[in-house]
Formats: C-alpha cells, structure tokens, sequence
C-alpha cells in the first residue's frame, strides 16, 4: 500500500480515499467550519487536485500518530505554501485532516477556485453516500 504522500504525488484519490476513516472531519484552511465524513473529504480532496498547479510536498514531519506534510503550489500563478495536518488512528486510517496556507491572496484565491466546485464537491459526497447506502 502506498504512503500518503505517494498517492498525493500519484493524484490517485482512490488510494487516498482508502486511507480516510469513515468519520474522517476535514478542516479546510478558507472555510470556517469542519465537514465531517469520508466521502466529503474524498470529493474536497478530488477538487483540490484539479485546482493546485505545480503542487508538491517539501517536508515532511512525524510524530506518532500526527503527521505534518508541508507543501508548495500555484493557484491562479499565485504562489502559496501550506500544511496539511493529519492525524491517524489506531487502525493507521486519518482521522483528522487539517489544511493550513498562506499567503493571504493565494488563499482568497484557493476559497475562489474551491467555492466555484463547491456544488459539484456536494454532488458527489451525496452520490458516494448514496452508492455506500
């Protein structure tokens, strides 16, 4: 099985998905409250893939179970850095995914981009939800 930062590097969202708990919650870094569930995180993660250019991970720290992954990308030509922040739980599945980024004018334009692709991330949480059911 791949790494996490194997399958972000692939852009193979299946081998994400896998790693998501089902009650995953994701923090996104321009929404202020959390969505919880695997299959809105898998479908936030999909946007993301179509929206960052360029991206690419340049650090990574661990500890235990928290997991820390620093990375660049473009988003408009923009420049921004960032981090997610997992932590997994005793069955090595993420439970808790934290997005953080900077600059500030990269990240109005990431809130753009993702809220332009917000219908279509809830059309597909919903199907997944309804395929699972």
């Amino acid at each position: 099985m791949a790494t996490f930062r194997e399958a972000v590097d692939a852009k193979d969202i299946h081998a994400i998905e896998a790693m998501l708990a089902d009650d995953v919650v994701f923090h996104s870094p321009v929404a202020f409250k959390p969505y919880p569930g695997k299959a809105v995180t898998s479908a936030i993660l999909q946007a993301v893939i179509e929206v960052f250019e360029d991206f690419h991970y340049v650090r990574e720290i661990q500890d235990g179970i928290n997991h820390a992954y620093v990375f660049e990308a473009k988003v408009d030509g923009l420049h921004l850095t960032g981090c997610d922040f997992l932590v997994f739980n005793e069955h090595g599945k993420i439970v808790d995914f934290m997005v953080m980024v900077r600059p500030l004018k990269a990240a109005q334009a990431l809130a753009t981009r993702m809220g332009e692709r917000f219908p279509a991330i809830q059309a597909a949480a919903l199907a997944k939800i309804q395929n699972e059911g």
